[in-house]
């Protein structure tokens, strides 16, 4: 090889190194550019998020507050006299709020003893009721085809009228506190047994083909299966149940009856002192509120999985 050659051959490996040398320079930049880019999104997105919480958080806090709102908006309206306006009430009539509350206060330790009493009557009707009817779904459950037809016939006490069944349930149990709890009893045990016999054999098919490929017997199938799958069911008959309790109990001492916050009303109501009358619907109200939303929080703790799927 001629000296030429070799200095020609050292210049083309010169310019390819600087060729090489050139491409990667760009080629760093480009990186960082992506990486920076990179970093911009990551930020976008992560500013996205915090925007879209704070969004929904805020209208989770509407959405609470809402009921609220509208509960004092009605009451600034009865005190307003709105409703008197557009009824054509008089006071006497329809108390105003303000009225009611200064009654309430007045007469705090009769309303509170009354209110104890009337939540007695509720609480063991609702217990004793809630529990026949449970007692008679879970022995209905095991035989399907006969159990829904006792279950049907159950389900007639509910057609029976309160003002109708507490005058028989005074002749058979006196005019004692049990006379109403046998009232409350009455009108729950139905509501209880068509709720949870309906959630007892509401069962899929491939859960029931399941357990009857692994010879499950009929206590397993009860305990393993029917019971877990019915809880939604045994909540939303308690929930009616506390509701229909408080009307039960209310109604039952109007008929015979020495103390209650049933008696109190019926009484103050032929004695015209509407503002007590009204304390006492406002008393009854908000203990069905409260015993009620009890049976709701119990719900949340013991069946959590249900209020999420019921959520979606």
């Amino acid at each position: 090889m001629s000296e030429g050659q070799v200095l020609q051959r050292k210049r083309d490996e010169g310019v390819a190194i600087a060729a090489v040398t050139g491409a990667a320079t760009p080629l760093t930049g480009s990186q960082i550019t992506s990486a920076s880019g990179s970093e911009i999104h990551g930020q976008q997105g992560q500013a996205e998020k915090a925007r879209l919480g704070t969004s929904v958080r805020r209208r989770s806090i509407v959405l609470s507050m809402l009921p609220w709102g509208a509960g004092v908006l009605f009451l600034a309206l009865w005190q307003l006299r709105v409703f008197h306006w557009i009824f054509s009430l008089e006071s006497y009539q329809l108390p105003v709020p303000s009225a009611i509350a200064a009654s309430i206060q007045e007469n705090a330790n009769m309303l509170f003893r009354y209110a104890m009493y009337s939540g007695t009557e509720m609480l063991g009707g609702f217990l004793l009721g809630s529990l026949l009817g449970a007692l008679a779904a879970a022995g209905a459950s095991f035989f399907p085809t006969s159990g829904r037809a006792a279950v049907t016939v159950l389900s007639a006490l509910n057609a029976v009228p309160i003002v109708a069944l507490a005058p028989i349930m005074n002749n058979w149990f006196g005019d004692g506190i049990w006379s109403r709890i046998a009232v409350v009893t009455v009108i729950t045990m139905a509501a209880m047994a068509v709720s949870l016999f309906k959630g007892l054999t509401s069962i899929q098919p491939q859960y029931s083909d399941l357990l009857s490929g692994l010879a499950a017997s009929r206590m397993q199938f009860f305990w393993k299966l029917r019971l877990p799958h019915a809880l939604p069911s045994l909540f939303a008959g308690l929930k009616i149940n506390m509701s229909t309790s408080i009307i039960g109990a209310i109604v039952g001492e109007f008929f015979i009856a020495s103390q209650g916050l049933g008696y109190l009303l019926s009484d103050q109501i032929r004695l015209a002192n509407m503002p007590l009358a009204w304390s006492c619907i406002v008393i009854a109200a908000a203990l069905g509120i409260v015993l009620y939303e009890a049976v709701v929080l119990a719900e949340k703790r013991l069946i959590p999985w249900n209020r999420a799927r019921t959520d979606q």
